[in-house]
């Protein structure tokens, strides 16, 4: 539930995001997306987080990130570290919940409505930290995959549960045949 009179906010866990999306056989249209959140409500903050490979001659991410900063995106950043796994396997980590947190819990006292791209239950506490603040939030992720990609705690405890899939109509577009798989896991 939104109301056109409530300050609004977006908070969007990049590499999530784009999971869920892909899982559900789609790709996500960010213009199309901020308009759409533009029309529930006083849209304030509109933040995207993704950390970034830097050691790759292209990364195809780097688009994506210049073209949100461009369309009224505030875009947090850092470089992904690489490792090698106990398994010898070697790993990409580009963890950005703290930031996420920071800065919800810093832009609180001036929304009414926070909604957040994730189904990290990671964030169940700032949840819990924001609705003690007066403000109400909204997650979106999905249930409709092949395994759900929300935590059960996170679902419970936001005020509004949205499905991503319910929205492929307003923010949605096919995938891109070129798109590299590990676009947005970087």
């Amino acid at each position: 539930m939104f109301y056109k009179d409530e300050r609004l906010a977006l908070f969007i866990d990049g590499s999530n995001l784009y999971a869920t999306a892909k899982a559900l056989g789609f790709d996500i249209d960010y213009k199309q997306l901020r308009a759409e959140f533009a029309r529930r409500g006083k849209l304030v903050r509109a933040g995207y987080y993704t950390a970034i490979r830097e050691d790759e001659e292209f990364n195809p991410i780097r688009p994506l990130v210049d073209w949100l900063s461009y369309n009224g995106f505030d875009l947090v950043t850092k470089p992904a570290k690489e490792y090698t796994d106990s398994q010898g396997r070697r790993k990409i980590k580009g963890n950005m919940d703290i930031e996420l947190c920071v800065h919800a819990m810093e832009l609180a006292p001036r929304v009414d409505h926070i909604v957040l791209f994730s189904g990290d239950g990671d964030y169940r506490p700032l949840i819990e930290c924001l609705q003690r603040q007066g403000v109400r939030v909204s997650v979106v992720s999905t249930i409709r995959s092949q395994t759900p990609m929300i935590s059960d705690d996170l679902r419970r405890q936001a005020d509004n549960f949205i499905d991503l899939d319910s929205l492929r109509e307003n923010v949605g577009r096919p995938p891109r045949e070129t798109e590299r798989d590990d676009m947005a896991a970087a």
